[in-house]
């Protein structure tokens, strides 16, 4: 470890040891490491207002072992030759589920918690602020989205259904201002933040901060992913209490994927078990596309079912990891879990995620690595957890401005804050569009270039690169690209069909 500013350290041999070997060496590093950052935390702890102090304890609780169980992986790899074949019937098929019957329907949502991953921002497409803000369809956001379609629910079947949002500090004061003007709406909305981990050097893995108050230097401070959730969530006090109130189940999701709506089969087949064994982890999972080689997926390992992501994958299987042929299926992040399990979870200590290691570079140049964990990895700390092959349309999130393209479109119907599949379109799949970062990449630079957004029911593919516009009523069919060269321009004009049609740099339009 590097000395602190200020502190200076004088490093003696070990008085007669010998040296050792290889790990016993690395053993005492760790053990070092630990030791060192266990200081490091203690001194920032003396810098924490007194009524964040608890808090903060209990949130560096949860960063050291996150940090311990870090040193101890050590980067090791899933061993591949232990990969099992699926037990039968450990990933079922969303076809086979029955619908509940319609008494039944709101004794069931009366025990249904909804839990929205909120804390990212919407900086990536340009955005200032909470992503769950942006406009995405007729000037609602995606908590306005939520929030209709759980008004409409608790509506149509005198439920009481809650929305529990997770916010990260970069959220939530935006948040809560947000959620006020919903006052007056028949729903429940109750908030928590995840933790909020320093940042370590990457070279001396000590935090770069130097106090507890994030204002002083925000960028010294992450939340830790959405694995975080089970710790938070308990801390937050909300676990207990909507257990107390009755509630069995959580529905967890990304704010940003729209097909993520209360599923009422899924929800019967949770509620009514048929071998009466409870379930206590769904894991909701689609068919894997070439857009999605990249998506975690479930395997059967050590007797366990379990989420495989790409980064504990060895590198020469990699490219066996993104087969379609291999591994079919990818996970959605939509996971239903029993409240009570995660309270036991919890009490018990026997939560197991693997780490995620995030190399990040600060304004200021400064190395850094933030240590997270992912929501679905817990699933082999559950009993009795599934996967359940959902339809695509359940899978719809908003991660760029090509994903933002097709949800404005007539693709998609909206209606009580859900969207579905145009039944004009021939076939359930979505198109495949690709639009230049350059260009399109910002919200608002993105709406610059649309008149109106193009009709897209019969689109197979569309690639936009370079300074594009298109007029009003475009429509594109099967394969389109279009390519603007370097200091060209091209306006599609208003009314324009483009159908199986390249549109280069100098205009002209050629058969595909």
């Amino acid at each position: 470890m590097s000395p602190t500013v200020g502190e200076q350290k004088t490093f003696k041999p070990g008085h007669g040891r010998k040296l050792s070997d290889a790990s016993d060496f690395q053993s005492r590093t760790k053990k070092d490491a630990k030791a060192q950052i266990v200081k490091e935390l203690d001194k920032l702890l003396l810098t924490t207002p007194s009524p964040l102090k608890e808090q903060k304890e209990k949130e560096f609780e949860g960063f050291q072992r996150l940090y311990s169980k870090f040193l101890e992986d050590d980067g090791a790899k899933l061993q591949w030759e232990k990969i099992e074949k699926l037990p039968e019937d450990s990933v079922r098929d969303y076809k086979n589920l029955e619908a509940p019957k319609d008494d039944q329907i709101t004794d069931m949502l009366r025990k249904l918690v909804v839990v929205k991953l909120n804390g990212g921002l919407g900086t990536s497409m340009g955005c200032q602020g909470p992503k769950s803000v942006i406009a995405v369809r007729n000037d609602l956001t995606f908590l306005d989205l939520t929030v209709q379609q759980i008004e409409y629910l608790n509506k149509k079947y005198n439920a009481n259904v809650p929305l529990v949002l997770m916010n990260s500090f970069n959220t939530d004061e935006d948040t809560i201002k947000v959620i006020r003007k919903y006052t007056n709406l028949d729903i429940r909305i109750e908030t928590f933040n995840q933790s909020c981990y320093p940042r370590i050097h990457r070279e001396s893995q000590a935090p770069i901060a130097r106090n507890c108050i994030i204002e002083d230097d925000q960028e010294a401070w992450y939340p830790p992913g959405h694995g975080d959730f089970y710790a938070s969530f308990a801390n937050s006090g909300l676990l207990d209490n909507l257990l107390n109130e009755g509630y069995e189940y959580c529905f967890i999701s990304n704010i940003d994927n729209l097909g993520a709506t209360v599923d009422l089969n899924i929800l019967n087949m949770l509620m009514n078990p048929q071998n009466g064994s409870p379930v206590e982890f769904l894991m909701e999972v689609t068919d894997k596309t070439r857009a999605d080689v990249k998506g975690g997926t479930l395997i059967q390992y050590e007797g366990k079912l379990r989420l495989l992501e790409i980064a504990q994958v060895p590198k020469e299987r990699v490219d066996e990891f993104k087969s379609i042929k291999t591994f079919k299926i990818f996970n959605t992040n939509n996971l239903w879990i029993r409240l009570d399990a995660v309270k036991r979870a919890i009490d018990e200590n026997t939560l197991d995620m693997e780490v995620i290691v995030n190399p990040k570079t600060l304004k200021n140049g400064v190395n850094v690595l933030q240590l997270e964990t992912a929501v679905g990895a817990a699933m082999k700390s559950f009993d009795n957890g599934i996967g359940l092959n959902v339809p695509r349309s359940r899978f719809l999130p908003v991660k760029k401005t090509q994903d933002l393209l097709l949800v404005k479109s007539n693709l998609y119907h909206f209606k009580n804050g859900s969207l579905t599949m145009n039944p004009l379109r021939s076939f359930p799949s979505t198109p495949l569009v690709k639009l230049g970062d350059n260009h399109f990449a910002k919200v608002a630079e993105f709406l610059r270039r649309f008149e109106t957004i193009p009709d897209v029911l019969e689109l197979d593919h569309l690639t936009v690169s370079g300074d594009v516009t298109f007029g009003r009523n475009v429509s594109l069919k099967g394969t389109v690209i279009i390519i603007a060269n370097h200091g060209e321009r091209i306006d599609i004009p208003s009314c324009a069909l483009l159908e199986n049609k390249i549109v280069s740099g100098n205009l002209r339009i050629l058969d595909h």
